[in-house]
Parts: C-alpha cells; structure tokens; sequence
C-alpha cells in the first residue's frame, strides 16, 4: 500500500471515530431543526449549531475502503476488501470457506 492510500484509510478512520463522536448531537439538531411545531428562531438557532458541527462528522462523508490497498471502489462490506484483493486472497486458498464456484 502507498502512502497515500494509507493515508486515505488515517483518513477515512478519523472521519469514522468523528461520526460516532458527533452522532447523537447530529441527529437532535437535525430532528429540532424539522419539527414545525416549534417557534422559527429555536430552528434556526438548531440549524446554527447544525452547520458549526465539524464537517467529517457526518456520515456521508465516510466511505468503505480496502484495508489492504486502500481502494475506495469496489469494496465487499462483509471482508472489508476490494475485489481484486478479494479474488487474490481467494484463489490462494488463504480465505476460509471461499473456494471457486464449479459446476
């Protein structure tokens, strides 16, 4: 893995330990932020301290990556690997219970 792959995965993990830290905070700003029934200024004052959270912190800015070569595409979620990771750790014999489909 390069340095800058691994350094996508630092910050793809760091992004990660920020999302958990910010999650409960996140969502009742954002619940407070789209009930109708309260007065305007609370929202806003919400969606204020909605926007000032970091941005990381949000789950969509995390993505699955390889932990092997720090591919961001293609990344089966159950082994946390890329496919061409996947298929040359397969073909090896070194992932227990994958073999090759014969028919």
């Amino acid at each position: 893995m390069s340095v800058s792959e691994e350094n996508a995965n630092i910050r793809d993990h760091h992004r990660r330990l920020l999302a958990a830290k910010y999650e409960l905070r996140r969502n009742l700003y954002k619940a407070l932020c789209k009930d109708p029934s309260l007065p305007s200024d609370l929202r806003e004052e919400n969606r204020f301290k909605l926007s000032k959270l970091p941005r990381n912190s949000s789950f969509t800015r995390v993505r699955n990556r390889c932990i092997f070569s720090g591919r961001a595409r293609a990344v089966y979620e159950t082994f946390r690997m890329s496919r061409i990771v996947f298929r040359a750790l397969a073909s090896k014999g070194m992932l227990n219970g994958v073999k090759k489909a014969s028919w």
